[in-house]
């Protein structure tokens, strides 16, 4: 017999986001504990605290719940950019999120398994489309800092944009100072 997980919302929605959140944090558990290919439904329903049969209705396989897991990661990402850039003064918005972008890349990668599902994940569709949100994004703060003269104008911003991201996607592997030093080195190619 199936275990039904007890409502821990208000409603049947906020009931749905709860059990789904709890799947989704269970099995980034499962991967932290056994690897990327030690994960199974059975696994991350055990360790949710769910049924298989709950499980599947939420989730056809493990790949889709590690992509899930990821977009919620990406969107996190992108909040934390953001919310970085509103809190930093206009003319050092730029180097704030590009500092923020290349310490979320690195952390993201930290940890055991991090590179394994990285290389799995980062080729969905919804990566791609996060990559081009983030260069649009980092594009227009180039755009606003060419505008106050801070930055080269030979080159457009998106082209710019990208030579960042690609930059700082190398973060991942280094250590913290190293980081430090590729963002200065990045946000010193950008100078006019």
């Amino acid at each position: 017999m199936e275990h039904v997980p007890k409502i821990w919302s208000d409603t049947l929605a906020d009931h749905r986001d709860s059990v789904r959140e709890a799947i989704i944090e269970a099995a980034a558990a499962q991967v932290a504990e056994h690897g990327l290919t030690g994960v199974s439904m059975s696994g991350i329903a055990q360790a949710g605290g769910i049924g298989r049969a709950t499980l599947y209705k939420y989730f056809p396989d493990v790949a889709s719940i590690l992509a899930a897991w990821h977009d919620r990661q990406i969107v996190a990402h992108m909040a934390e950019l953001m919310a970085a850039a509103a809190r930093a003064e206009e003319a050092d918005r730029l180097e704030v999120v590009l500092s923020a972008y290349a310490r979320g890349s690195r952390r993201d990668r930290e940890g055991h398994h991090g590179a394994a599902i990285a290389a799995a994940l980062h080729a969905s569709p919804q990566v791609h489309q996060a990559r081009h949100a983030l260069e649009h994004y980092i594009s227009t703060l180039i755009a606003e800092a060419a505008e106050r003269g801070e930055v080269r104008t030979d080159v457009p911003a998106g082209e710019l944009a990208v030579f960042c991201v690609n930059a700082l996607n190398g973060a991942g592997q280094l250590s913290k100072p190293a980081v430090e030093r590729l963002v200065a080195v990045t946000l010193a190619g950008l100078r006019p």
